[in-house]
């Protein structure tokens, strides 16, 4: 119909024009006329035909939600190897790095002056027992000399007197010597357990003293690992309400296991075990420490390493929607659900959580809800669509992970 009309306007304004030359003008004028005509109706036609959109309907089911913590690694055993006694370093018997086991010499510090004083310890035992036995002669001189009277009781009793204190000298002396012993036996420094040899700061001749504010060495037992991570408060309480057990022993022996996530987000092969939650909240952070156990036969792990904690969060009759079906506006995040009429409504929803590509949604949408899946850019509030259903089992943004 504006084809029709828009050539009578062409005819009529034909018949007021004579010339050829006029008549050349006119019919190009009317060319350009009539395809804006025909522009005109198309666009109307598309403007008039809803979009056509995939829609999905919303369910409830059982979903485990993953949050990741920061944690720190440390060894089973890890300690600094410290000198008990002083002197200068003799040797160094082992390389940083190195995997050493318990009893094993790790450093030798100058042992001739702990030789010269357990020799001089020795000598002062001799010289208390030869008084045990000079004192045991007089009173045994003495004796019969009392029982005889010849001599007065007090004498004897000075003599057993010193024969006692003599004795006490022989006691003392063997504490020094055994006292001696122990820091002869500390010049060889040995590794208290097995484990893997940190840096080695000081070397051969170096002057070493039990007060140094820096260790020789660190030593680390690395068969298991301790990783420690925090919970706020908040995650702590949640922690509490989702797993059994009315005591925290109980509910450490009921925690399923945990994956740790190294630095380069790659995922450490063996699980691990929550076995430790701390008594008390750090008064600074307003966190609470837990600790995971991880086997680490083969030495992957060392003291040191950082890495995330991946705890699982089971949610029942859990609502998901896809986040690719969401947009975010000024720190909120909508859906478009499919109201009467077939007419689209912005819906802001609250996300507690996410499993894989999904959400998961505490408010704005309930089950039964139908959401359009795409399309954002062509949507308006309160426009109307041609919805195309798209069933759950065949949009891979909505199936389980």
């Amino acid at each position: 119909m504006n084809t029709i009309h828009c050539l009578r306007n062409a005819k009529g304004i034909l018949l007021k024009h004579h010339t050829w030359f006029n008549f050349l003008i006119f019919n190009a004028l009317m060319t350009a006329f009539l395809v804006s005509c025909e522009s005109s109706a198309n666009k109307s036609d598309t403007a008039t035909t809803p979009a056509v959109l995939p829609v999905s309907e919303v369910h409830e089911r059982t979903e485990t939600t993953f949050k990741d913590y920061p944690a720190s690694i440390q060894g089973a055993v890890d300690i600094e190897i410290r000198p008990q006694v002083s002197g200068y370093i003799q040797s160094v018997l082992v390389n940083e790095g190195a995997y050493v086991s318990a009893g094993q010499t790790l450093f030798v510090i100058n042992d001739q002056p702990y030789k010269e004083a357990l020799n001089n310890a020795t000598a002062s035992l001799h010289a208390a027992e030869s008084a045990v036995l000079n004192a045991q002669l007089e009173v045994d001189r003495l004796t019969p000399l009392v029982q005889n009277k010849v001599v007065a009781d007090f004498q004897l009793k000075t003599a057993k007197t010193a024969y006692l204190i003599a004795q006490a000298n022989v006691e003392q002396a063997k504490a020094t010597v055994e006292s001696t012993k122990i820091n002869l036996g500390y010049t060889r420094i040995k590794a208290i357990v097995s484990g893997y040899i940190g840096r080695i700061p000081k070397k051969q001749g170096s002057l070493v003293s039990p007060t140094d504010q820096s260790p020789l060495t660190s030593l680390s037992d690395i068969h298991e690992v301790h990783v420690y991570f925090a919970l706020a408060e908040t995650d702590f309480n949640r922690f509490n309400a989702n797993y059994l057990g009315k005591t925290i022993q109980d509910r450490i022996r009921h925690l399923p296991a945990v994956e740790l996530i190294l630095s380069d987000n790659a995922t450490y092969p063996v699980k691990g075990k929550i076995d430790m939650i701390n008594g008390q909240f750090d008064k600074n952070t307003g966190a609470i420490t837990l600790r995971a156990s991880f086997l680490n036969k083969d030495g992957t792990l060392r003291s040191g390493n950082t890495g995330k904690i991946r705890l699982g969060l089971q949610h029942e009759d859990a609502i998901l929607v896809p986040q690719s079906a969401t947009v975010d506006m000024q720190d909120k995040v909508f859906v478009f659900a499919l109201a009467k009429g077939n007419t689209v409504t912005k819906m802001p929803i609250t996300v507690i959580g996410k499993s894989g590509a999904n959400y998961l949604i505490k408010e704005g949408v309930k089950p039964g809800d139908q959401i359009v899946l795409s399309g954002f850019d062509r949507l308006q509030e309160g426009q109307v669509i041609t919805p195309k259903r798209v069933a759950e089992e065949a949009t891979p943004l909505l199936s389980k992970n």
